[in-house]
């Protein structure tokens, strides 16, 4: 039995397919969970990743990077690569983003309470390149707390870097929701590290994924893209804090 299932083992390595995908940051906590159940289903499959901001990862797409498959954090870059003619099919949603209010220290959780003193510097992803930092700023805005903040923000370039300097440099910060899913968040509580912000106060997030010409060749894109429209990736995106279909 050890034997058949280590020639099946080698059946499948020297079969295997590589594909290459260009995910948000956003997505970094949920996509191990996700290449995972998707290897379940296609094991001669193997995903290999590129992290970065939405914007970024567009940038490098126009510049020719080789990746078949784009999972942004909004539709916004999506649809322009679309215009510039780049992709093989439309942006489609495949998640909507949230917002959390994160602090290391256990303390009542407000937007409003981002005005106490020991609140001095408060992480925030770049409004200017960064789906989540604009949430976050018309949250603010809309809360009428935006100017009066803005002197303590230490801007991330991502929500990941935002997220670290939210953790390790600030006195907390504006974060993705789906990061508190993961391992290193966890210890952190809801309702005492951390608290979900009002989707009323930004629009929402919708994350688009869509396939690019570069991997017209490659079929396997099109099985991880329906893959993570389907069922089974729609529950995983939701226990990370999505909001699905």
């Amino acid at each position: 039995m050890r034997i058949l299932s280590l020639l099946i083992l080698l059946l499948i390595s020297l079969n295997a397919t590589e594909i290459n995908i260009a995910v948000a940051a956003n997505v970094s906590y949920a996509i191990e969970a996700l290449k995972s159940a998707f290897k379940v289903e296609h094991p001669e499959v193997n995903v290999r990743v590129t992290l970065g901001s939405s914007g970024k990862l567009t940038a490098q797409i126009r510049n020719g990077a080789p990746y078949g498959l784009f999972m942004s954090a909004n539709m916004r870059y999506p649809q322009a690569l679309h215009d510039d003619n780049l992709t093989s099919t439309s942006p489609v949603v495949y998640a909507q983003g949230t917002l959390a209010l994160f602090s290391v220290h256990e303390q009542n959780l407000s937007l409003d309470s981002l005005k106490d003193t020991c609140f001095k510097r408060i992480a925030i992803a770049n409004p200017k390149t960064a789906p989540y930092g604009k949430a976050a700023a018309e949250a603010l805005k809309k809360s009428g707390l935006y100017e009066q903040l803005k002197p303590k923000f230490v801007y991330g370039e991502s929500i990941s870097q935002t997220l670290a300097y939210a953790v390790t440099a600030t006195d907390g910060g504006i974060i993705a929701k789906s990061s508190l899913y993961s391992d290193k968040m966890k210890t952190y509580k809801e309702g005492k590290n951390w608290v979900s912000i009002d989707t009323a106060l930004y629009r929402p997030i919708k994350q688009g994924i869509v396939l690019l010409k570069y991997g017209e060749s490659e079929p396997t894109y099109r099985a991880f893209y329906d893959f993570v429209l389907g069922e089974k990736a729609q529950h995983i995106l939701k226990e990370y804090g999505y909001i699905v279909k």
